[in-house]
């Protein structure tokens, strides 16, 4: 990933769009080879690595359970107040950001969680440890069969638990202006966490690493979009000859 030049005020609100950006080509080619996971097997099959018949072993495992699921839920609520709090009273790299971009970053990881949210609650897909191949009562049906039930509970799809790190993916866009190092840390570490939320799901059998993945370019998305609009909607008052911003 290339250094970007020193922060101006063009740059800091330059448009998504610039010929230079490759949110689109990353978003799209994501999307495609998450379509090749979806229509291979190995859901199924990385779901028998941690489950048999008689369900999974590690469903109630103090590290999986507990510690990468229920002591965990509220430390990402923490952080995102904090952000919101940074909006009007910025810390740390938060100072080096304008307003615009402090509110974009605080509200971005809000509307991912809320994408994730609402498209669980219209979701048929029951979780891993409620198929009949683990033990439960429900069929395997792809999550993309909208409005077929599987006789599960459904609800389960995409990942829900994942989506308190890779929230957090829109650290990146808000600060690869400014501060480029600072913005890479962001995407690194709300990738690593939430695959190894997203993993701990996965051993407890409470999802398939389809539903980890698309909750990742979910979050990625909102992100990269709202990341489109602040631009779109600041530039709009900048003379139009003002240098575009640089890709990643």
């Amino acid at each position: 990933m290339p250094d970007f030049p020193p922060p101006a005020a063009a740059a800091v609100f330059a448009p998504l769009s610039s010929r230079r950006t490759r949110f689109v080509p990353w978003t799209l080619y994501s999307f495609f080879l998450l379509l090749l996971w979806d229509n291979s097997n190995l859901d199924l099959a990385m779901a028998h690595w941690f489950g048999t018949g008689s369900g999974f072993a590690l469903k109630s495992h103090w590290l999986w359970r507990k510690l990468l699921h229920d002591d965990i839920r509220l430390w990402p609520w923490v952080l995102e107040l904090g952000l919101l709090i940074g909006v009007l009273v910025p810390w740390g790299s938060l100072k080096r950001l304008p307003m615009a971009r402090r509110a974009q970053f605080a509200l971005t990881t809000l509307a991912a969680l809320l994408t994730v949210s609402t498209i669980k609650l219209f979701s048929h897909t029951s979780c891993p440890w409620d198929l009949q191949a683990f033990g439960g009562v429900a069929t395997h049906v792809s999550h993309w069969a909208w409005g077929v039930s599987d006789a599960g509970t459904g609800g389960c799809f995409p990942a829900g638990h994942a989506s308190a790190g890779f929230a957090f993916i829109g650290g990146f866009f808000a600060f690869r202006r400014v501060l480029p190092q600072t913005a890479r840390r962001w995407l690194a570490g709300a990738m690593a966490a939430g695959l190894v939320l997203g993993l701990a799901q996965q051993v407890r059998g409470a999802h398939f690493m389809s539903h980890t993945f698309w909750t990742a370019w979910l979050c990625w998305t909102v992100a990269g979009a709202l990341d489109g609009a602040v631009s779109r909607l600041t530039a709009q008052s900048r003379p139009r000859a003002e240098a575009p911003a640089p890709g990643f």
